[in-house]
């Protein structure tokens, strides 16, 4: 590997939009594989900012560390098909789907606390909103 081809941690930092510290935290998850000292430094190869950035937008897709070393896991094993990504994509959409229909739910809960308080000007202790919040009956 030589010089133009490599980049220091914080040279590849700058060019992946993340901190050294995100580098670092990358490679003690595994998905980064440090390289060894060439000197005093280490030298990254110019591919990681791809693998850094493909790591970025997965998360921004809601993927996980471990799901994203898996789909860039693949990308390596010459058997794999795209029908391997496209699967753990649907998985994704449908984990996804729950967590909205999640929210959605506690959105409503929240939302009919919010109609209980009607006098804002009530004493702490009688907040029916606290009160609400330590009523351990099932609704």
């Amino acid at each position: 590997m030589n010089m133009k081809e490599s980049l220091t941690i914080g040279k590849l930092a700058d060019a992946s939009d993340v901190s050294v510290e995100t580098v670092r935290f990358y490679e003690r998850k595994g998905i980064l594989k440090q390289p060894k000292k060439q000197g005093a430094f280490r030298y990254y190869p110019d591919e990681y900012i791809t693998r850094i950035r493909f790591i970025k937008r997965s998360q921004e897709l809601g993927f996980t560390l471990k799901e994203t070393k898996e789909l860039l896991d693949l990308k390596i094993k010459n058997q794999a098909k795209c029908n391997d990504v496209l699967s753990r994509t649907e998985e994704k959409v449908i984990e996804i789907n729950q967590k909205i229909s999640d929210l959605k739910k506690m959105k409503k809960s929240l939302e009919g606390l919010v109609n209980c308080c009607t006098d804002t000007n009530q004493p702490l202790s009688d907040c029916p909103i606290l009160e609400c919040f330590m009523d351990k009956k099932e609704k």
